[in-house]
């Protein structure tokens, strides 16, 4: 593949995922094993209030493609199979789920050195159509999305956005909710191993004159062992420590609550996730 801009749905999604990533307020375990053969096999147990849910997927690669099927408890199997370079500097994603027939899609991404295109589509007869484009290089891009409904014919979205990217800090913009909302969000990284870092996001919705400010970051104390924490101007604090137990296996215990209303309880979240 190139070395030209990311996807779109690249921009901003550094400061999108230390503001999100493994925050969460349910319980959760999964266990992970490799056969010698490469299969990867991963079990997946989550309750959330009071539902209880599990799911086992599997991932075996060979030669140029990538298969992922998922299996949950509501007897869905979710089948992804990822092609790379079956055209130069393409990457095919075919996914289906049974018994939901009406489910199946496919995506075709294209990089250059200065442009990624993506093509994606429902396989049924009057499908949803998504195009994005960026264009640009690794340090400053521009890109687009755009989401057509070939039933109604009427667009469903489009948005657009700038990213720019530098060894120590990541600044982008995004037009989204087809002109009615803007999100621009700064990372900052303190450390060359970019373990250490805040975040800062402002979203504005002009609709509803709707405004959210969120502040965060994340701080390595050692090697094995980080903590997060963000704030936003509801009042929403949360607050994440994660030890790595072992190589590649953590454990996450993580908490959200409402400053404005002390009264109510906390909520707190679990993540067990071991692999070998």
């Amino acid at each position: 593949m190139s070395k030209g801009p990311g996807l779109f749905a690249d921009i901003g999604k550094k400061a999108k995922d230390l503001l999100t990533r493994d925050y969460n307020t349910d319980q959760k375990f999964s266990i992970s094993t490799y056969s010698a053969s490469g299969v990867a096999l991963t079990s997946t147990a989550l309750k959330k209030g009071g539902v209880h849910a599990a799911d086992v997927a599997t991932q075996y690669k060979y030669k140029n493609a990538l298969f992922d099927v998922k299996i949950d408890t509501d007897s869905s199997v979710l089948t992804t199979v990822t092609f790379t370079e079956i055209l130069p500097s393409t990457k095919a994603i075919a996914s289906f789920k049974v018994p939901d027939y009406n489910s199946a899609k496919l995506e075709v991404q294209y990089f250059h050195d200065h442009a990624t295109v993506t093509a994606a589509a429902a396989l049924k007869q009057n499908p949803l159509i998504d195009i994005t484009a960026t264009l640009g290089s690794p340090v400053i891009s521009f890109g687009a999305e755009a989401g057509y409904d070939t039933t109604s014919k009427t667009f469903t979205k489009y948005n657009a956005g700038i990213s720019v990217t530098k060894p120590d800090a990541c600044l982008s913009v995004i037009l989204g909710d087809k002109g009615d909302s803007v999100k621009a969000s700064y990372l900052h990284h303190f450390d060359e191993f970019k373990r250490t870092a805040t975040v800062a996001e402002v979203y504005r919705k002009f609709s509803t004159n709707e405004n959210t400010i969120t502040v965060g970051g994340v701080y390595a104390i050692d090697h094995s062992t980080t903590v997060k924490a963000k704030l936003n101007n509801h009042g929403t604090l949360g607050a994440l420590f994660q030890h790595e137990v072992m190589p590649k296996s953590l454990v996450t215990v993580s908490s959200e609550i409402d400053t404005k209303a002390l009264e109510k309880h906390p909520r707190f979240g679990l993540s067990l996730a071991l692999k070998p």
